[in-house]
């Protein structure tokens, strides 16, 4: 997944790359619920001495139900834009920007939109890790309506009614409202 700077010209070219076995072995290192080796689109132009790179990871990720704990995939699809600075004489401040810079010709600064480039290629692997990381959600939902497990015996509401009774929480308030009942009956 190497990008040549000297090829980027300053209207946009279209590059696709798609990811080695080997590459998703180590992605799913990072992220086990990958479930086919993604695809990177990316559309490179020049702005003066800057490059911009959009463009699209494209795949695939198993993941299980938060709420049912159903299995299901859902399509990988995450955007992104990022404008690369040449690096020049400096030196990322943070060891880990360095090694980048160094061994990718790339870093990306705090935020994914923005970083240095330096050298005659940029190799996109890093950034392509960074995308499906950030990929998975928090929590996942088979589907928004999803209606979970009953928490008494484990029925998926989903595909069936239990007869188990819905327990409903004390208000947080309950306490207070005893103190009032008490208060009321003592000062009468």
């Amino acid at each position: 997944m190497k990008l040549l700077v000297d090829r980027i010209k300053d209207s946009p070219t279209e590059h696709r790359f798609e990811t080695s076995e080997a590459w998703s072995a180590e992605a799913r290192e990072l992220v086990p619920e990958l479930a086919e080796p993604p695809v990177l689109e990316v559309r490179a132009h020049r702005m003066g001495s800057y490059l911009y790179l959009e463009g699209t990871l494209s795949g695939a990720l198993d993941l299980e139900c938060s709420r049912c704990l159903a299995r299901y995939r859902v399509a990988l699809r995450e955007p992104f834009r990022l404008v690369l600075e040449p690096a020049g004489a400096r030196v990322p401040s943070e060891p880990e920007a360095a090694r980048d810079l160094a061994r990718l010709g790339m870093c990306l600064g705090d935020e994914l939109e923005v970083g240095w480039y330096q050298g005659p290629e940029i190799d996109l692997g890093g950034l392509a890790r960074e995308l499906v990381a950030l990929a998975p959600p928090v929590q996942p939902l088979c589907r928004e309506q999803c209606r979970g497990l009953c928490p008494r015996c484990g029925a998926d509401r989903n595909i069936e009614r239990c007869a188990c009774e819905e327990e409903r929480p004390a208000s947080p308030f309950a306490a207070l409202a005893a103190l009032r009942r008490s208060d009321g009956e003592g000062g009468s």
